[in-house]
């Protein structure tokens, strides 16, 4: 078995995570990146941050610097200058070449093709597990792809996983496997061993799906005498059918919940609790979560994305914050023109708003739709709405009320109550039969924040119009 002590196991914890600039900042990487951090301030430790661009087709700056924003924007941050994988390719080089002098390594001049072709010659052949030959192991070719020879002493590569458990892979599910392909290019499991090591990386904690990458790292550590991390593998996020997360069940870049109107506090905090656990515990400050953060608590089995839970703890950071930050966000990162979007309204009275309806809002986004939709006078009315609270006799009461409304001195929220309520008494029915109906004149639905309130912002003229231009539609 190989050791499992890492450099900073005695000594300090250094973790890092690792993004590829192909698209941007995916949840799943996000939780990941969380759990480094987290790692590395309850142990008092680094946290590292380093950019893999070594598929130079696929990775763009635009990317980076949508990895970097997004770090940014959920306020995570980093100890030491961010790594470029790229720049360090004098550095691969110099460990491929003493891999190759050392006869650890080899060029291999056969395509896949041809591959295939010598193992299909075999009995039980199969084609969805092509394992190399070894046909050039000892041709001592002088160019093409480079392959690492796996030392022929090894029947397994075992390791203690932080969150797994004890972990055992055969040496025949292994093969000499490519470190720098034929063009120059290196491979991933090569590079991101010599850079973890350069880089003192004590922790390697990462998603479920490179725990089949650990076995060949790890003899990659080996051969080039560098000091073994310890592995930490993270369960991965699945949709409600226990399939990966996908675009059609959530959205999956940080920058989508940005704009969207999530408070990055509550994604953060959600995220945390996405495969961590502190006792019962849902709501957590950063100061909590460093403090109670630990791996022994991290769950073996994939975590379950619930789009509900996020909403409702999204709610709770929203309804917590006060109304001018909540503005400020909003111009910052879901509606930049709001202010210029609703030109009747001061800020006092969007700021007023806001406070109305972040008491039942799940978004920033559904907050800014919501004072939108109030803004502009009803384009259609819930049909629903309409057959279970108008009737007749409704449509009468609401003619009365309009009369009422223009008596209404001064039109604030208090004033405006106690004259519904007193027209309720007289009338002798229940509140509720008559705030509905004027919600649906005012919003077109009957759900939405309290009546009196709306109405009070909405100003006496513009109340009666919505009531009058309801009565008459219905009445056509």
């Amino acid at each position: 078995m190989y050791p499992s002590t890492a450099s900073g196991s005695a000594g300090e914890v250094r973790v890092r995570f690792a993004p590829s600039p192909t698209g941007h900042l995916h949840i799943g990487g996000l939780r990941s990146a969380i759990f480094n951090w987290l790692f590395a301030r309850h142990n008092n430790g680094k946290f590292l941050l380093r950019i893999e661009d070594t598929d130079i087709e696929r990775s763009k700056q635009e990317y980076t610097d949508s990895i970097l924003a997004s770090f940014a924007w959920m306020h995570i941050d980093w100890d030491e200058p961010v790594v470029i994988q790229s720049q360090r390719a004098a550095r691969h080089g110099q460990i491929a070449q003493q891999l190759l002098v050392e006869g650890k390594a080899y060029f291999c001049t056969c395509s896949q093709e041809q591959v295939i072709e010598r193992l299909s010659k075999n009995p039980g052949f199969d084609p969805n597990f092509i394992k190399y030959d070894g046909y050039c192991r000892n041709k001592g070719n002088k160019a093409g792809a480079l392959r690492f020879r796996i030392p022929d002493d090894i029947k397994a590569v075992d390791f203690d996983d932080l969150i797994r458990g004890h972990i055992t892979v055969g040496i025949d599910q292994l093969d000499d496997f490519i470190l720098v392909r034929s063009d120059g290019t290196p491979m991933y499991n090569f590079v991101v061993v010599i850079d973890d090591a350069d880089m003192r990386i004590s922790h390697v904690i990462r998603g479920e799906e490179h725990i089949a990458n650990t076995p060949k790292q790890i003899l990659l550590y080996q051969a080039c005498k560098f000091i073994l991390p310890q592995f930490a593998h993270l369960p991965v996020i699945l949709n409600h059918d226990g399939s990966k997360l996908s675009k059609r069940d959530a959205a999956t870049g940080v920058v989508e919940y940005r704009t969207m109107g999530y408070i990055p506090d509550a994604l953060f905090n959600y995220l945390v609790r996405l495969g961590w656990a502190h006792g019962d515990q849902e709501i957590f400050t950063r100061d909590e979560t460093i403090k109670y953060f630990t791996l022994d608590h991290v769950g073996k089995k994939g975590a379950i994305f619930d789009q509900q839970k996020l909403d409702w703890i999204n709610g709770v950071y929203i309804r917590a914050l006060a109304d001018q930050e909540l503005l400020a966000i909003i111009r910052k990162d879901v509606c930049p023109t709001i202010l210029d979007d609703l030109p009747r309204w001061h800020e006092n009275t969007i700021l007023l708003l806001i406070n109305i309806y972040k008491q039942r809002a799940k978004t920033l986004k559904e907050l800014v739709a919501d004072i939108k939709a109030l803004y502009n006078e009803p384009a259609s009315y819930s049909q629903e709405d309409i057959a279970q609270w108008i009737t007749p006799t409704t449509l009468k009461e609401l003619e009365e009320v309009a009369e009422r409304i223009k008596q209404i001195e001064p039109f604030l929220e208090d004033a405006i109550s106690n004259s519904i309520k007193e027209f309720a008494k007289i009338k002798n029915i229940k509140i509720v039969a008559i705030a509905q109906p004027l919600r649906i004149a005012l919003i077109g639905k009957s759900s939405g924040p309290g009546v009196f309130d709306l109405m009070a912002v909405l100003g006496k003229h513009e109340t009666i119009n919505r009531i009058e231009k309801l009565i008459s539609s219905i009445n056509k």
